[in-house]
C-alpha cells in the first residue's frame, strides 16, 4: 500500500535495477535476491514484472541484464537535459558555503567557457561573467579541462589521480582558484567546477577547507547528470589529498614576481 515513504512493490523493483553495476552487467536470480535482501520467490515475481516491461532481459542461461526500455529512458533524460537546470544551484550553494565565486567550464576549442557562473557576495572579489573565454594552459579550470581531456604529462596525471588542481596567480597575482572534474552518462567528462577569489582570502581559508566542499557538489552533479558519482575512479573524491593540507599553493602553482595594481578575473 502507499504510504508517506511511497510503494513498497515500486522500492524492491528499483532495489532489483539499481542491483547492476558497471562491473557486473549481469545477474543471477540468486544474486540479485542477495544485493536486494529479497526472498527468491520475491525477486522473481518482479523480475517478470520488470522483464514484461524490457525494464530486464533475461538470458538463455537465465541471467538477467537491464533491458532495453532503461536505454531508452537515458536517451530521452541527456537529450531533455540541461545544465542550466541544476548547475546554477549548484554553484549557489557553493557559494553560500565558501563565501567565494563558483562557476563551470567547459572546453571551446583553445579555450575554457564560462557556461554558468554565481558572484561571489563580497565587496572585494574576483569578476567573471557567462560567456568569458578564458585560456586552458593557466588557471585551475583549465588544467582540470586539459588533464580529464587526455593531456599527458606528470602534472595532467597528478590532477587525474587527485580529482582536482589548484592555481595562485597564474594570471593574475593577486587572483586564485580550485577546481575538480565533473562527469555525465559513461564517465564522460564534462566540464569543470571552480571555486575562485582574491588570493590572500583563498591562501587564508585553504585548499584543504574547499575541497571537501568541492568534491560534494562534484559528487551530486555527476550523479545529476547521470555519471557514476562511486566509480572506482572517483575514490579521490571521498578524501581530502594529503598535498591540500596547507592553506598555501601547491608545488605546481606559479608565484608572480610582482604583485598587481588590483585583483582581476583571471585565475
Amino acid at each position: 500500500m502507499a504510504g508517506a515513504t511511497g510503494v513498497a512493490a515500486v522500492d524492491r523493483a528499483l532495489a532489483i535495477l539499481d542491483a547492476f553495476t558497471d562491473q557486473d552487467p549481469k545477474l543471477s536470480l540468486a544474486e540479485l535476491a542477495k544485493r536486494t535482501g529479497l526472498y527468491k520467490s520475491t525477486a522473481i515475481r518482479l523480475a517478470k514484472s520488470l522483464e514484461k516491461g524490457c525494464y530486464l532481459h533475461r538470458s538463455e542461461d537465465g541471467a538477467y541484464r537491464l533491458g532495453t526500455k532503461v536505454l531508452s529512458l537515458g536517451a530521452m533524460y541527456q537529450k531533455h537535459f540541461g545544465t542550466a537546470e541544476v548547475v546554477p544551484q549548484i554553484l549557489r550553494q557553493i557559494v553560500d558555503e565558501l563565501h567565494e565565486g563558483a562557476s563551470f567550464y567547459v572546453r571551446d576549442e583553445a579555450q575554457r567557457l564560462c557556461l554558468h557562473r554565481v558572484e561571489s557576495p563580497r565587496a572585494v572579489r574576483d569578476t567573471i561573467h557567462v560567456g568569458d573565454r578564458l585560456p586552458l594552459t593557466v588557471g585551475a579550470g583549465g588544467h582540470v579541462i586539459l588533464a580529464f581531456s587526455g593531456l599527458t604529462g606528470a602534472k595532467y596525471d597528478e590532477i587525474r589521480r587527485s580529482m582536482y588542481a589548484a592555481s595562485f596567480g597564474e594570471r593574475d597575482p593577486e587572483t586564485a582558484a580550485v577546481a575538480c572534474p565533473v562527469f555525465g552518462l559513461d564517465q564522460k567528462f564534462i566540464g569543470a567546477l571552480s571555486v575562485s577569489g582574491p588570493r590572500y582570502r583563498i591562501e587564508a581559508l585553504g585548499v584543504h577547507a574547499i575541497l571537501p566542499v568541492l568534491f560534494r557538489h562534484a559528487r551530486n552533479l555527476t550523479r545529476t547528470l547521470g555519471g557514476n558519482a562511486d566509480a572506482t575512479a572517483f575514490a579521490a573524491w571521498a578524501k581530502v589529498p594529503k598535498g591540500a593540507r596547507s592553506g598555501g599553493p601547491p608545488a605546481m602553482a606559479v608565484k608572480p614576481t610582482r604583485p598587481a595594481p588590483a585583483a582581476r578575473a583571471g585565475r
